[in-house]
């Protein structure tokens, strides 16, 4: 291989890797606001399940559960895909860490109003 292509192709590997760390590494917040699912932010909204619900990939029942979350399972809200889905990050129970979509109808969100 000549010496300019291979730097080309090194550098190349090396900028793609440099860029695959950084939005692996980007919070839940920024990936799901970045995200074109997102119709708006919720700002980090605490909120709680009011029943037991699904968590799910994507916002609509159509996408894979990825678990369910107890009543009063604690959850961080990032923002809504409309009226219906909520992105969020489980803060308690059997699937704390774990990010994805929840109903708002099976929701309770506490407002910030500070």
């Amino acid at each position: 291989m000549r010496p300019l292509i291979r730097k080309a192709a090194t550098a190349a590997a090396s900028l793609a890797l440099v860029l695959g760390g950084g939005i692996a590494m980007a919070s839940p917040a920024a990936a799901a606001v970045g995200s074109s699912a997102c119709t708006w932010n919720m700002a980090d909204y605490n909120g709680w399940a009011s029943t037991t619900i699904n968590l799910r990939s994507g916002p609509g029942t159509g996408y894979t559960s990825l678990g369910l979350l107890g009543k009063d399972t604690s959850l961080r809200v990032y923002c809504w895909k409309g009226d219906s889905w909520a992105y969020t990050k489980v803060m308690s129970g059997a699937n704390a860490g774990r990010t994805g979509w929840v109903s708002t109808a099976y929701i309770n969100v506490q407002m910030n109003l500070s």
